[in-house]
Parts: C-alpha cells; structure tokens; sequence
C-alpha cells in the first residue's frame, strides 16, 4: 500500500501543470546599464501597465458606452489609441493637460462627458510613471524615491474606492466594476488593483533598503575577503 502510494505520488508530480510557470526571459543588452533594483523597478513598471491594460480592457467590456464616447469605432481600437499615448508619454486631449492624480480626479468627476476609461487609464498610467521618476525603464544613472513610490499605492487605493463608489447624478454607477450580487461575486477589478499596490510597497521597501544594505554588503565583502579566502 505504502508503495502503491509513493507511485501516485511519482505520477502525480510529473503531471501537467495548467497554472503557468514563472518568467524565463531572455538577457537583454540593456541590462548590463541596470542595478538590481533598477531592474525589478523595471519589470514593476512593466507589470503595472500590463494591470492597468487588463483594468481598461475589463473597463470597457462592462461600459461599452465609453469607448464609443471617444469616437473610436471599436473597444480594440480604443484601447490601442491609449495604450500609443501611454508608451509615448504623449498628453490625453479630453484631460485638457491635466495629469497625474489631476488627471485621475478629473476623469472621475461627475461632470467630466468624454471617455472616462480612457482619460482614467492613462491619467494613472501618467501618475505611476511620474512616482517611477518620469521614466518605464531605469539605468544606473537613475534614482527612486521611496516614499513617492509608496504615495502611488496610496493614490492607487483611493482611485480604487472612488471607481467603486462614486455615483451620477441619477444615482447610477459612474462607471461599472466588480459584479457583486446573489449569484455571483467578481472581484478582478481589485485583484489587478491590489497586484498594482502590492508592487509598489514592496519596490518603496526595496529602494527605502537600497543605501544600507549597500554599507552592510561592502562590510560582508570586506569579512569575507579577509575571513573566508580559505574556505573550499
């Protein structure tokens, strides 16, 4: 029995797996002008846009009437126009150069008429590149600062309450997000919201870390190279 068990086990480990696998990326020449942390600076940029595209996408899906706001003949064609505007750092028009947290609340406000998803999208967008230093790609050349990171998941709580709460002036939700009723319960507005903050925290930590744990690696090199040359 006890074999019988071990067997399955075996079987069991080797069995497909449908739940994906971690990252394996090829190096990029860019790399060898990056530090540890301006890396995974790097790739958090890189995963909060993927977030908020996710976000927009399931934006428009739930409130097909914003896209057409904007004049865009599709969802797709929308969210790509976007998408340009982010990656260039060009301005969003309908925001009439509000940015930053600016943009966000303008986006959010009862009287604004145009693509709110839109203009909320790349308003956020704006604010999460302006906390990284204006920049999606960091270099050695390049600094952080911890607590302006850290205030971007704090704006990014309050943005998520206000897309939850506010209201028109009906009484009707500015804008339709998670699904929660008798039959179901969808939360994936928050998921990406919360995946977004949890990588801010941890990169405002990180770079809060960066300068003593510099001291305390080069006191470790000194112990070690004085200390441990013998060792196999």
């Amino acid at each position: 029995a006890c074999l019988t068990a071990l067997l399955l086990l075996a079987g069991c480990s080797n069995a497909p797996t449908t739940r994906g696998k971690a990252p394996d990326r090829d190096m990029e020449a860019k790399e060898w002008g990056q530090s540890d942390v301006n890396r995974m600076a790097t790739l958090s940029m890189q995963a909060n846009l993927q977030s908020l595209y996710t976000l927009m996408d399931k934006l428009y899906r739930r409130n097909p009437q914003e896209w057409r706001k904007g004049g865009f003949d599709s969802r797709e064609q929308a969210m790509k126009a976007v998408k340009q505007a982010i990656e260039n750092q060009q301005p969003w028009p309908d925001l009439m150069d509000q940015r930053d947290i600016d943009g966000m609340s303008m986006a959010l406000a009862p009287e604004f008429s145009s693509d709110r998803v839109a203009a909320f999208t790349w308003a956020t967008a704006d604010m999460l590149i302006t906390a990284y230093g204006g920049r999606t790609t960091l270099y050695l050349i390049h600094g952080l600062d911890a607590q302006t990171v850290y205030n971007a998941s704090r704006n990014l709580e309050i943005a998520n309450w206000m897309l939850t709460h506010r209201k028109l002036s009906n009484g009707q939700p500015m804008l339709l997000t998670n699904e929660i009723n008798t039959s179901e319960r969808n939360r994936s507005f928050e998921r990406e919201f919360g995946k977004m903050i949890a990588r801010n925290d941890l990169m405002a930590d990180v770079v809060s870390e960066k300068y003593r744990r510099a001291v305390i690696g080069y006191v470790q090199g000194l112990a070690g190279g004085s200390l441990l040359q013998f060792l196999p």
